[in-house]
């Protein structure tokens, strides 16, 4: 009876609505990315003056329309969401690698080590995300790989905080005393017996992060604090097009419709993602 219930649970899970939006708007968007070389190899950087701001759905060479130099919007909508996945996968796996090693530490050794780090972090939460990225950025400069480090820097107590919780509540069950007991080592009892317990809630929150950086990049490159203007990016395209929405709307409208799909397929994922890994609903959102 047990047995059947839980298939039937999976099955419901995986034909979930979520589960098919998601996978639809996330793996649309990374499958057009993947293959954007082959697509568009020139970048979306081809230029046709006499094609400037051509309206979209009027021209088949050029479905979305062209912006102010006669570039494609397609292709640099498409391109461009290669530095903004690439931005927001990365800085939340650095985020996640540094946040669960310090979570893991404060949460299993405690003592002075969880006073240090868990203080430390209550600081750095205390700073207001948006002042600490213009004085960090202004002093070191733009570029994706800059983005990427001050996003790595301001987000792993997130991951750092849950880890910690998460060990706490684990490092006294009676599986790890047992462990214990038998002369396991620490090392070991954190990257095999407490590591795989606490990694539901750690991709769960992983998966909404990832939609969260890629707001957070656009929004950076919009105020000129992020990518290279050079560099097509779903932010820069929304700022080049800003003094342009009322007579060529679709220069901004079309990157700023990917980043909402986008966004959008990946908190579905998150949700589930929670309510399979997390059916009671006590993860930390």
């Amino acid at each position: 009876m047990a047995a059947a219930q839980a298939v039937s649970s999976a099955r419901r899970h995986f034909r979930s609505l979520e589960l098919v939006l998601g996978l639809l708007l996330t793996g649309g968007m990374g499958l057009a990315v993947l293959f954007s070389g082959f697509l568009f190899p020139d970048g979306g950087e081809s230029m046709d003056l006499m094609a400037r701001l051509t309206p979209p759905f009027q021209d088949l060479a050029h479905p979305l329309g062209t912006d102010p130099l006669g570039r494609d919007v397609l292709a640099r909508v498409i391109v461009g969401g290669k530095i903004s996945l690439t931005v927001g996968i990365l800085s939340v796996m650095g985020a996640v690698t540094v946040g669960t090693l310090v979570g893991l530490v404060a949460g299993y050794y405690r003592g002075i080590s969880e006073i240090l780090l868990m203080r430390f972090a209550d600081i750095q939460l205390a700073l207001p995300f948006i002042l600490v990225a213009i004085m960090f950025l202004a002093i070191l400069g733009t570029g994706v790989d800059k983005v990427i480090f001050f996003m790595i820097l301001a987000q792993w107590v997130q991951y750092a905080r849950l880890v910690r919780a998460s060990v706490l509540a684990l490092r006294d069950r009676e599986f790890i005393l047992s462990a214990r007991a038998i002369g396991v080592g620490n090392g070991r009892i954190i990257f095999t017996h407490i590591l795989p317990n606490v990694l539901g809630p750690i991709v769960i929150l992983m998966t909404l992060n990832v939609a969260n950086n890629i707001l957070l990049e656009s929004s950076l490159t919009f105020l000129g604090l992020g990518v290279d203007p050079l560099i097509p990016s779903w932010g820069g395209m929304l700022a080049d097009g800003r003094t342009y929405l009322q007579t060529a709307w679709w220069v901004s409208v079309f990157p700023g419709l990917a980043i909402m799909f986008t966004v959008l397929g990946l908190n579905l994922l998150g949700d589930w993602l929670r309510d399979l890994l997390d059916p009671t609903g006590q993860t930390s959102r």
